[in-house]
């Protein structure tokens, strides 16, 4: 059986319509499934919504966070209700497109444990968020050794790789990339990005940047060599400096050791600030707090998987 983990943020208008449309796709090809959908806290009727489809087709399960919880727990609280004998995960705004899934499934059944979706397009994406998303891949790729360029959230995980990422014990997690970490026979899948269904984009510039910084910090530790790279940075300007002291060149009313304490002074406020950004999230990780809470809970009628 295939699970389908659909997380969702104030998708009143998306809920039934994506149940419905995944289904069709699903149905259509002979494929038995069950659809999760983990409701991260949604202040509109995403809740209401994922019961009355329930209602409709037993099949679709449901799982109500206490409250917003982020789309990273949304996802691992999927992974620990599924049932089946692979896991698909999929937004809830139809962004990526459902009519992949079968082809994600054969290649599932002909021996892939995970099978990425990439990206052909990135859809309707400013220059700064594609610019950003580069950089930020670039980063990480540079510190896991991951080519993650064009990733998604859309994969698919064969039983063992989600047993695999379930049993990793840091709260902070970065899905994305842990489905790559843990290794196993992996294939991909190229898609255009789809229009939103319904609604409006949820993530502001200020939520990609704390999630890049989040996700950047819960699965690297290069940030913490800049302080060194600056420090050498600093010693060749000493140097340099140095040098046109000694060989007469003059550095204006303003010397160059004043240049050097104000320089000096800025990056150590730098390196200090990553620093207490990697306590923050140590201090977070040994308060062993839960990923989520909830609330409520609506089960598929779907098969069973003995785990």
């Amino acid at each position: 059986m295939l699970s389908v983990i659909i997380p969702s943020y104030n998708e009143e208008q998306n809920i039934r319509n994506t149940a419905e449309v995944i289904s069709q796709v699903l149905d259509g090809s002979g494929i038995d499934f069950e659809l999760i959908f983990p409701d991260d806290g949604s202040r509109d009727n995403t809740w209401r919504e994922i019961v009355l489809a329930h209602e409709k087709d037993p099949r679709v399960s449901g799982l109500r966070f206490s409250r917003n919880f982020g789309k990273e727990s949304a996802i691992w609280a999927g992974l620990e209700a599924t049932s089946g004998d692979c896991a698909v995960v999929i937004d809830c705004d139809l962004q990526h497109p459902p009519k992949v899934i079968p082809e994600m499934y054969k290649m599932w059944q002909n021996g892939a444990e995970v099978v990425e979706g990439k990206k052909s397009s990135r859809g309707k994406e400013s220059g700064i968020y594609k610019a950003f998303s580069k950089l930020f891949y670039k980063l990480i790729a540079s510190a896991s050794g991951i080519d993650m360029a064009d990733t998604s959230d859309f994969k698919l995980l064969d039983r063992k790789v989600i047993d695999a990422i379930l049993s990793m014990q840091e709260r902070t997690t970065f899905f994305r990339a842990l489905s790559g970490w843990v290794g196993f026979k992996s294939e991909s899948i190229t898609y255009d990005v789809e229009e939103r269904a319904y609604g409006e984009r949820k993530w502001t510039p200020k939520m990609l940047i704390k999630y890049a910084v989040r996700n950047l910090m819960a699965f690297t530790s290069v940030p913490l060599y800049i302080s060194g790279f600056l420090g050498g940075v600093i010693s060749v300007i000493s140097v340099v400096l140095f040098i046109l002291k000694c060989c007469g060149v003059g550095l204006g009313s303003f010397g160059g050791s004043q240049i050097l304490l104000l320089l000096t002074g800025g990056l150590i406020l730098i390196c200090l600030s990553i620093i207490g950004r990697y306590l923050a999230q140590i201090y977070e990780e040994i308060k062993r707090r839960p990923k989520y809470i909830i609330s409520d809970q609506i089960k598929s009628q779907g098969g069973s998987h003995d785990r």
